[in-house]
């Protein structure tokens, strides 16, 4: 094989690779069980490669105009879900690009509107989850707390 088409060769082989991990770049396998579903999580998500995010745990006790949300959990997760969505397009990404979450809530009985927003937050396609009912956060008029991780681009 002569050089010229060697380098054709080569360069053929290496955009062949680069479209297949194109179209590979958004995929995650969500493994999904009837319980897990019920309440909006995962069981596990599956990734390849990409950039790992690792977000700190956030609270949002004020929305976006700066008014109070101290005694609304509703409030505080939807604000704090488009909070970690803006953390995240600064890494590159987005919020369906988180794969696992920790949650902590200060009153067990919001665990139902928690799964109501994760639904409307994030369809069908849920991150692992662990909720944690806790007596306190750090800003004393904190109701949920979420820290967790996001892969973006990968498979």
């Amino acid at each position: 094989m002569n050089t010229k088409a060697y380098a054709r060769t080569f360069i053929s082989a290496g955009l062949m690779t680069l479209i297949g991990l194109s179209a590979a770049a958004e995929s995650k396998e969500y493994l999904k069980g009837d319980q897990p579903q019920r309440r909006a999580y995962s069981e596990a998500v599956i990734t390849e490669g990409g950039k790992t995010v690792w977000l700190a745990g956030q609270t949002a006790t004020v929305d976006d105009e700066g008014k109070s949300l101290a005694s609304d959990f509703d409030g505080q997760a939807r604000q704090l879900f488009k909070n970690l969505d803006r953390t995240l397009q600064k890494a590159g990404g987005k919020l369906s690009d988180m794969v696992q979450m920790t949650v902590f809530i200060t009153d067990v009985r919001n665990g139902t509107q928690l799964t109501q927003i994760r639904r409307e937050v994030f369809g069908d396609n849920f991150p692992g989850s662990a909720l944690i009912t806790i007596t306190a956060l750090a800003p004393p008029d904190a109701k949920i707390e979420i820290q967790g991780y996001a892969v973006i681009g990968g498979k």
